[in-house]
């Protein structure tokens, strides 16, 4: 990926893919030691809550770079059908409402996070803080947001396919 704007997102979302990658062998892993261990009888304290954190890791890391390389399901039968033009148009539409559904999503986990971090809510067995993982998602969010802007970029430069 070239320099620039586009080149430093796509590196910002390789960073986050490789803490996503990080976290998801951690809690297979530790899901696989919780497994072992509880045939003796003796199972690791607090796995479910750190599985469920490290899957929120998981999620929200990988879903900038996921976008970036348009990794993601697209059913493109009935969109081939339209002149470039129409095609344009529509991926125009629908990234203007995805960048509305992500600054949504960004800015209420934020405003979330900083509820947790000021009442000071942890989990329930390791009495873990909710807030850091919040707040990661929420920045997650406000990536994925320029991850669009660099779609846009690309559907005025022609170059989006």
């Amino acid at each position: 990926m070239g320099k620039g704007f586009e080149g430093f997102i796509f590196r910002l979302a390789r960073v986050m893919e490789i803490i996503a990658g990080i976290a998801l062998v951690f809690i297979m892993t530790l899901t696989t030691f919780d497994v072992i261990l509880r045939t003796f009888g003796r199972p690791i304290i607090g796995t479910y809550e750190m599985v469920a954190f490290g899957g929120g890791i998981i999620i929200g890391f990988g879903v900038p770079i996921t976008s970036f390389v348009r990794g993601q399901i697209f059913v493109d039968f009935f969109y081939q059908k339209f002149p470039k033009g129409i095609q344009n148009l529509f991926n125009v539409v629908t990234r203007l409402m995805v960048m509305v559904l992500f600054l949504f999503l960004g800015w209420n986990l934020i405003k979330m996070a900083s509820d947790m971090y000021r009442s000071g809510e942890v989990s329930l067995t390791l009495q873990l803080p909710f807030y850091p993982i919040a707040y990661g998602i929420g920045f997650a969010c406000f990536v994925q947001l320029l991850v669009i802007v660099c779609d846009l970029m690309k559907i005025a430069r022609g170059e989006y396919e």
